[in-house]
């Protein structure tokens, strides 16, 4: 007898398999009506079955299978994967159903479940290619609940953008204490990262400062958790990039907001001062509330390209400055202050200027609003989106550095490697180590301090020159390789790696704690598949 092609034979088992754990699996909705196999038009294939099988769902939202091309779109410009559909969830149940519709189909489903904040991913982490995308911007949930009293935190969707957060709390007088540079991100976004910024010496990154989180795991159970409830699972999705549920709301620490910013930049030529500086400063009792820092390479005229926000302390001399074919490290400082207090604010910033070794004529200062500085990063994109120069591709290189490997990576980095830093800004300040706690899944260098190294690239399109994709990828793939090879401390923030031995290396010693948080939480791997740590069906459990 003639046998069949083998293509035939595939396709029929995987079929029948669908067609077993439709019939016996799926669970009765609000009326009692079972989903049954029988109902399946018989041509289906695999693709049609899985979209059959999520009509069925009843929700508060709503399911799109067409027309989902930005959900296959982030920032980074660069990974495009399309998803089966997308929801629009208008409360946790519906995320909850979805989930556990998936779950309840086991392995003889490909489905996978990624959410979606407002798309500031940069290598398609927030995609799920012929999956189901979450977009999480339309779960707005209940309104912001704002408590005032001793110890003040504000309840949040997760879906809710920080700015939002930001112009509610200041009209009570409150504030978050920890930022992003950017505030036009979801809070389940930066929250299932790390969210990190010049407050971050002082208060640690966003996930130290929530109390409480509501979570869907990958089996679609809504749990609630907080360091003294379900602790683990709270730690696990704090950094947790994703892999153990998807956080719908928050619980996050508030501070009194002050009303305005001394913002202070200065330049210095010599590296060691530079980062002699900044370790003083985040150690120091008398602190500023914000530091950060720049690395300028071969950049012409940039003071004058500060005095549109800044004013020089010496005009003159600072009009003489000349930065053209040199390497400049630029301090930025933040003291928070009320209008009544402006001039004890004064004497409290000269007293720490006067301790560092800043070029004395590379002193600019502004006083803002707190909201003005806050969200100083928007105005940028402004002005980038007026020219078309937002949409383009972003190849961005975060690293978190030892402080004992600072200077060698900035000795063949800063020297070598970069010529120029016209591609896009390069960001370098240190944090206090002491202010994240380390049961998050969050990975970070094992010392005291270390450094936040940010090379936040634009690269334009099909140009083939510097400023071109390819040579922003060939140059991070070199600043990377200088680390595997000789400062193995490094760690990505904000990872990307391209097979799980990559990601093994990458937790380190945390490997087995992220391997049986995955198989409690998410036993399938539905979640987050954009992230490549883990595979539908192939898992490296213990």
């Amino acid at each position: 007898m003639e046998s069949l092609p083998s293509g035939f034979i595939k396709q029929t088992i995987i079929f029948l398999e669908l067609y077993i754990i439709l019939y016996i699996s799926y669970i009765p909705d609000s009326t009692n009506r079972l989903f049954a196999a029988s109902t399946i038009p018989p041509h289906f294939g695999s693709s049609d079955i899985s979209t059959y099988a999520l009509q069925t769902l009843e929700l508060d939202g709503y399911l799109s299978f067409d027309n989902n091309h930005q959900a296959a779109t982030d920032f980074g410009n660069r990974y495009h994967s399309l998803p089966l559909a997308v929801l629009h969830p208008k409360s946790v149940a519906d995320i909850s159903s979805m989930i556990n519709h998936i779950f309840r189909m086991g392995y003889a489903s490909d489905l996978t479940v990624a959410a979606r904040g407002h798309g500031h991913s940069i290598q398609g982490q927030a995609q799920a290619y012929n999956g189901v995308v979450i977009s999480m911007e339309s779960f707005k949930g209940t309104e912001m609940k704002i408590n005032a009293g001793e110890l003040p935190y504000v309840d949040v969707s997760a879906g809710e953008l920080w700015i939002n957060i930001l112009h509610e709390t200041l009209k009570q007088g409150l504030a978050p204490k920890s930022w992003t540079d950017y505030l036009h991100l979801t809070v389940g976004g930066t929250l299932s990262n790390a969210g990190i910024s010049g407050q971050a010496f002082r208060h640690g990154p966003q996930i130290s400062n929530v109390y409480q989180l509501e979570v869907v795991t990958g089996k679609g159970e809504v749990v609630v958790c907080s360091e003294n409830q379900n602790a683990d699972l709270f730690h696990a999705v704090l950094g947790g990039l994703g892999q153990f549920g998807i956080i719908t709301r928050a619980r996050i620490s508030l501070e009194k907001a002050p009303k305005m910013v001394k913002w202070i930049r200065v330049l210095y030529s010599d590296f060691s001062k530079f980062t002699r500086d900044q370790e003083y400063l985040i150690s120091s009792n008398d602190q500023f509330d914000y530091i950060e820092g720049f690395v300028f390479i071969n950049r012409t005229g940039l003071l004058n390209n500060w005095r549109s926000s800044f004013n020089p302390k010496e005009p003159l001399q600072a009009s003489k400055f000349n930065s053209d074919g040199k390497i400049f490290f630029c301090l930025e400082m933040a003291k928070y202050f009320n209008p009544d207090e402006i001039d004890f604010m004064n004497k409290k910033v000269e007293s720490l200027m006067s301790e560092l070794s800043y070029i004395p004529s590379t002193l600019f200062t502004s006083e803002v609003t707190y909201l003005d500085f806050l969200d100083r990063v928007h105005v940028s994109e402004n002005k980038l989106r007026a020219k078309g120069l937002w949409e383009v591709p972003h190849p961005w290189l975060n690293l978190l550095i030892p402080k004992s490997q600072i200077h060698d990576f900035a000795q063949e980095v800063f020297g070598n490697i970069l010529k120029d830093t016209s591609n896009g800004p390069i960001i370098i300040y240190p944090v206090n180590k002491s202010k994240w706690n380390n049961r998050t899944s969050l990975v970070t260098p094992d010392e005291d301090i270390f450094y936040l190294v940010a090379f936040l690239s634009s690269a334009v399109p099909s140009s083939v020159g510097t400023d071109g994709l390819e040579h922003i990828l060939e140059q991070n793939q070199r600043i990377l390789d200088y680390c595997i090879d000789f400062l193995p401390g490094v760690k990505q923030y904000l990872p990307h790696y391209s097979n799980q031995e990559e990601w093994r290396s990458h937790f380190g010693p945390k490997w087995q704690t992220i391997l049986q948080r995955k198989s409690i939480y998410d036993p399938l791997a539905i979640l987050a598949p954009g992230q490549r740590i883990f595979q539908k069906g192939i898992i490296p459990f213990l």
